[in-house]
């Protein structure tokens, strides 16, 4: 009977689970771009949990920052740069979430050769100067870079990550448990397979998440008036700046040349936004002026 019990138990799980990554899978068309839904699992990270979080640790990093040294001041050329395209940015967000018309915006600069930006829930949003200066972004890059990492924020990957990386982390150890305690297998066997089936499942959503920010992201910016050609530049950048990118499978980034395919594919869409908020059209645009790697 108890065996009985425990094999119900797992079924309900892998149901539940199943039923969860159906509606994952689905997509929506908005503005010409396929996106999911906003996942349903975002319950299981209470979105006010999520924001504090997210500002305590935005926060302590300031703070730290500034002990040592390498927070950029107010009067920071670099740093007032990037002010201005996110005034130029953040205008156009709430049509992928309505909330972040709420949100507190924050903008700041911390000095270090890593080549990295983020965006936490809320809008706190980071640069590292390493990622202006190795890349040599223009203000088009800079705004791509952006958009990217708002997108990842509007779209509340970061808290949907964090629902569905517990629930995975939980199924393993019960599923493993369970199949253990059914079948007699070695609990340190099952347990490892688990693990390992759960980090992949993590891994899948992550790619996901950012393709779907590279769309969105520039989106966005080519509203603010930012030319969307300017990520397809910005990865050939970063193949050329990372010649030793971990193959696609394991990795938690799409290889550029499939962000750059994704990315071609719709400037269709893309292209016409950031003509109409430039008053001009497609067929006017120049050619996008890049800028090149400093060697």
């Amino acid at each position: 009977m108890k065996k009985l019990k425990h094999l119900a138990m797992c079924l309900s799980l892998i149901a539940a689970t199943g039923m969860a990554a159906a509606q994952d899978n689905a997509t929506v068309v908005q503005d010409g771009i396929a996106v999911k839904p906003l996942s349903r699992m975002r319950v299981l990270a209470p979105e006010e949990q999520v924001n504090e979080a997210a500002r305590q640790q935005y926060t302590q990093m300031m703070g730290e920052a500034k002990q040592k040294g390498v927070l950029a001041p107010e009067g920071d050329a670099q740093l007032k740069r990037l002010r201005t395209i996110a005034q130029r940015i953040i205008p156009h967000t709430a049509r992928w979430n309505p909330v972040s018309k709420d949100w507190e915006w924050q903008v700041n600069l911390i000095q270090s050769d890593q080549v990295n930006a983020f965006c936490m829930p809320g809008g706190r949003i980071g640069f590292y100067t390493g990622i202006i200066s190795q890349l040599n972004l223009n203000d088009d890059e800079i705004a791509a870079v952006m958009g990217h990492e708002i997108a990842h924020a509007l779209r509340e990957h970061g808290r949907e990550r964090l629902a569905k990386t517990n629930v995975t982390a939980l199924g393993a150890r019960v599923g493993g448990a369970l199949l253990s305690g059914i079948f007699g297998v070695d609990p340190n066997i099952t347990g490892t397979a688990a693990n390992y089936a759960g980090q992949f499942l993590v891994l899948k959503f992550s790619r996901d998440e950012e393709r779907e920010a590279d769309l969105v992201g520039l989106d966005i910016s080519s509203r603010a008036g930012y030319d969307p050609r300017a990520g397809i530049a910005l990865w050939r950048k970063m193949a050329a700046l990372n010649q030793s990118a971990p193959i696609e499978l394991l990795s938690t980034h799409p290889g550029g040349e499939t962000r750059i395919k994704d990315m071609e594919a719709h400037m269709n869409v893309l292209l016409p936004l950031y003509a109409r908020a430039k008053n001009t059209t497609v067929a006017r645009l120049p050619a996008y002026q890049g800028t090149q790697l400093k060697r």
